[in-house]
C-alpha cells in the first residue's frame, strides 16, 4: 500500500502526494490526503496539459513545495485496473463526487502515470469525460500514447462507465461518509 503517490505526465515527474494509508483488502487500496498536507508539485504559468511537450525543460518542470488544496480525498486503487477512484468532499464534510483518474501504476500504487483522459461522477452518479481535447492531441505523441494505447485507455474509461450507471462498486456510496 503507497504512503506516497509520485504522479507522473508524459513521463515527467509532476506531483509527490504523501497519504495515509486507510485499508486494504482483495479489491484494492485506499488512502487517503487530507487538505493542508505538505505536498510537491510542478508550477507553470499555464496548465501543465496546456504546455506542448516540446516546451519542456529535460527532466520535466522543477517540483515546489506545496499544500494540498481543497478538503482532501480519498483514493482507491482498484487491483488489476487502469484507473483510479478518488473521493472529494465539501468543506461541510458532505460528499461532492468522484474523480476517475485513467493512469497505469507500480504494483505496490506509489508510481502512477497520468493517461490524462479523466471521468467525474456526481453524487447522483451522472458523469462526464474530463481532458477529451488534450487526450486526442497527445495521442500519436510517442511521449505519451499511441493511437491504439489511447483507444485502450478509453476502453478503461468506458467499463469504468458502465460500474457508474449501474451504481456498482465503487460508485455505490461505499466510503462517501469517511473523511479524509
Amino acid at each position: 500500500m503507497p504512503t506516497e503517490i509520485n504522479l507522473y505526465f508524459g513521463s515527467a515527474l509532476c506531483q509527490i502526494l504523501p497519504v495515509r494509508p486507510v485499508l486494504d483488502d482483495e479489491r484494492g487500496p485506499l488512502v487517503a490526503l487530507a487538505g493542508g498536507t505538505p505536498v510537491k508539485r510542478t508550477r507553470t504559468e499555464r496548465s501543465l496539459r496546456d504546455i506542448p511537450r516540446d516546451e519542456w525543460p529535460e527532466g520535466g518542470f522543477p517540483l515546489e513545495d506545496d499544500v494540498w488544496f481543497g478538503n482532501g480525498v480519498l483514493i482507491f486503487q482498484p487491483h488489476g485496473a487502469n484507473h483510479a477512484v478518488w473521493w472529494f468532499f465539501e468543506a461541510d464534510g458532505a460528499f461532492a463526487g468522484w474523480y476517475v483518474n485513467l493512469e497505469t501504476r507500480s504494483p505496490d500504487g506509489s508510481q502512477v502515470v497520468d493517461q490524462e483522459l479523466d471521468i467525474w461522477v456526481e453524487p447522483d452518479r451522472t458523469w462526464s469525460w474530463k481532458d477529451e481535447e488534450s487526450f486526442a492531441a497527445k495521442t500519436g505523441d510517442p511521449r505519451f500514447w499511441s493511437a491504439e494505447e489511447a483507444a485502450e485507455i478509453r476502453a478503461e474509461g468506458n467499463r469504468v462507465v458502465k460500474l457508474i450507471e449501474a451504481g456498482e462498486f465503487p460508485f455505490d456510496g461505499t466510503w462517501t461518509d469517511l473523511r479524509p
